[in-house]
């Protein structure tokens, strides 16, 4: 499975939520392999706890690869290769989680038929060996998107079973902005049009994420003043009717990340560590990843609408 993580803005939580999901899917067995496809900004090793790419590698990165400078990109072995306590060694039963970062000195850049080809191809490969890619997008409509759409338009690719998440926060403008990257007359579904995909097969394969969504009825707001939880409860409801009229409303949403401290300040792995001995993360965080992980190969959710 194709899995393209992209979003409007930055600051969403795409990376953050995404590279939990290729944890969680790892942990559950599956061969997870990530991509760093964020070209102007590859830092997706920081969340992973990778020291050796925490902005790319110095050669060899996914830059060089795709540009004609490597002949395949670098790998890292989160296993072996992260920092972090819990990540050290591989858990039994788990599977493998794999990062392939950019290239520390890159940045965005145009493409062409031969990058294209070179995606494609990678795409194929990694398919012959991985259950889950998940493909870490510069924000917006950029390069990054416009090659994945002009690569999983070419007839090689068109048997491979392909995912869209499209991350925003619960705010006005990111609720409008994601629509617009989405629906909007140079979205996804307008480019990929363009580059031969069929448009109802390609908006069959997009689903939203809301991230940082606050609960007025959380514990995090227990001791707000009456007027204030009122005004709250008032700005969840507008900000969901607002999705609605866009069409992006709950049918077409995967899964909401609630407002987590730890996601905001740290943007790390979430794990059930954090969660049950150490307790700085909360247990509906945890929960909520773990169901985005499950609803990637949830046909259920994924049934057109």
């Amino acid at each position: 499975m194709l899995v393209f993580a992209a979003s409007d803005k930055g600051g969403t939580g795409r990376s953050v939520t995404s590279a939990n999901i290729a944890y969680r899917r790892a942990l559950g067995g599956d061969d997870v392999c990530y991509l760093d496809f964020d070209f102007g900004s590859p830092t997706a090793a920081a969340v992973f706890d990778v020291p050796g790419a925490l902005r790319g590698v110095e050669a060899g990165g996914l830059h060089s690869y795709l540009q004609g400078a490597a002949v395949e990109p670098h790998r890292v072995d989160v296993w072996a290769e992260s920092e972090h306590d819990v990540l050290r060694s591989r858990p039994t039963g788990a599977g493998q989680l794999v990062l392939v970062p950019g290239d520390r000195s890159g940045g965005e850049f145009t493409t062409n038929p031969a990058t294209v080809r070179r995606c494609a191809e990678l795409f194929l490969r990694l398919e012959e060996e991985f259950d889950i890619i998940l493909v870490d997008l510069s924000a917006g409509r950029s390069y990054a998107v416009d090659m994945v759409l002009e690569a999983t338009a070419r007839e090689e690719l068109s048997d491979l079973r392909v995912r869209w998440l499209v991350f925003h926060r619960w705010t006005r403008q990111h609720i409008i902005a994601a629509h617009g990257l989405v629906f909007g007359e140079r979205g996804v579904v307008a480019g990929g049009v363009t580059r031969g995909h069929e448009a109802d097969r390609l908006r069959s394969a997009i689903r939203f994420v809301r991230a940082a969504v606050p609960d007025p009825e959380s514990a995090l707001f227990a001791h707000v003043p009456p007027p204030q939880a009122a005004w709250l409860r008032k700005c969840d409801q507008d900000l969901k009717e607002l999705a609605a009229r866009l069409d992006i409303g709950v049918t077409k949403v995967l899964g909401s990340v609630p407002l987590e401290p730890v996601l905001q300040w740290r943007e790390q792995l979430i794990t059930d560590e954090d969660v049950l001995t150490s307790r700085v993360a909360n247990v509906r965080t945890r929960d909520a990843l773990k169901r985005l992980a499950e609803a990637l190969s949830g046909e259920k959710a994924w049934e057109p609408l």
